[in-house]
């Protein structure tokens, strides 16, 4: 009879201990909309908005006929002001239809955007903005040295979560630094930082048209600004090209991509003309 009760006040105190667990364990981060995610999208709007940004061949819903680009299923990912993934998202058919590493290089290119970026002027960085800076020689060479990506993060299964709600990497720091177009940053309606959004699946300059996109998509949806008020205008943190022989004329310059339209397509976006520059080699 003693052995009886304490056999079922070992499972009683077993279901209470299961049944705490689970509460304290329900994530913060549901449907991106947990308090750590709470002025960002969720994983439907995300995906919503990713898709609004590209032609219908990438997996696009909206009008868009082309980011410059090779017009190809892009991943998305947002990540809250301390770097943590709130959202993980894909444009294709399923999580295969687009390039695997970029699923990876799409977090690194968000965590980028938004560890690098401040309040004050003139502290935006866009991943676009990086590329000359940490080249050989320039003041920010060995950046994308100094946070290496956490693969226990970026990796972690089950693959078939991948781009999910409920991706591993949801309420992770993916870390990395990403030096090449992609990465923006993300602010909230006083001006403050709330995050950083990062696209890859196509050229380094398409990637970055679309993330402008993006951008304006979730802003037309509610959900921040475009940039900081207090800075040069929404898009002050636009790619720039202007290397000419290998020499940037800002010293934030990127070079061109394949696809030829990524320039005009930028400018259209933005009302941005870029100055001279080299043409992409082939």
């Amino acid at each position: 009879m003693q052995h009886r009760q304490k056999k079922k006040m070992t499972s009683c105190l077993f279901s209470i201990v299961l049944i705490a667990f689970t509460l304290t364990a329900s994530p913060v981060w549901a449907n991106g909309k947990g308090n750590k995610c709470r002025a960002l999208p969720t994983h439907a709007q995300l995906t919503q908005a990713l898709k609004e940004a590209l032609p219908v061949g990438a997996g696009g819903i909206g009008g868009v006929v082309t980011n410059g680009g090779l017009d190809l299923p892009m991943w998305a990912t947002v990540v809250n002001e301390r770097g943590e993934v709130c959202a993980v998202t894909f444009s294709g058919a399923d999580s295969r239809a687009q390039w695997q590493a970029s699923r990876q290089i799409s977090a690194q290119k968000a965590y980028t955007a938004n560890s690098l970026t401040v309040t004050q002027a003139p502290g935006v960085f866009s991943t676009a903005l990086l590329f000359t800076p940490t080249q050989p020689g320039q003041f920010l060479w060995g950046l994308h040295q100094s946070n290496p990506v956490d693969p226990k993060v970026v990796y972690k299964g089950p693959t078939s979560r991948w781009g999910a709600p409920n991706d591993p990497m949801v309420g992770k720091i993916p870390g990395g630094v990403n030096t090449f177009g992609g990465g923006v940053s993300l602010w909230d309606t006083a001006g403050n930082v709330i995050g950083g959004l990062g696209n890859s699946g196509d050229t380094s300059c398409a990637d970055h048209n679309i993330a402008l996109r993006v951008r304006d998509n979730l802003v037309a949806m509610g959900i921040g600004l475009g940039n900081n008020p207090a800075l040069t205008g929404p898009y002050s943190d636009n790619i720039i090209y202007d290397i000419v022989g290998g020499v940037s004329a800002s010293g934030f310059g990127h070079p061109a991509c394949p696809g030829g339209d990524e320039e005009a397509v930028n400018t259209a976006i933005t009302s941005i003309i870029h100055p001279a520059h080299d043409a992409f080699p082939f």
